[in-house]
């Protein structure tokens, strides 16, 4: 009776990548994120400048916005956080 043995090979780790945004993201503009989050601009900013909120997009010249799934996943965070504070 032939055996054969099989050699495993593992695959190199694939780099981890940024996920593409949803195809139904879209921006926010800084009104929007204000009313969405319940923060204020310089909240917002300071929290940025901490890198702990979603830096924004420039849109070109002046203009900036914030990925919608950006926001959603941040603020989802914070639910989380809130629910292991709780635990702890």
């Amino acid at each position: 009776m032939h055996t054969a043995i099989s050699a495993q090979v593992s695959a190199p780790a694939a780099p981890i990548l940024p996920a593409p945004p949803a195809l139904n993201d879209r921006f926010l503009r800084l009104p929007e994120v204000i009313h969405v989050t319940g923060l204020s601009r310089s909240t917002i900013y300071d929290l940025i400048s901490r890198n702990t909120f979603p830096s924004q997009i420039t849109l070109g010249g002046k203009n900036v916005a914030w990925l919608a799934s950006e926001i959603s996943i941040w603020m989802n965070e914070r639910i989380a956080a809130r629910g292991q504070e709780r635990a702890a």
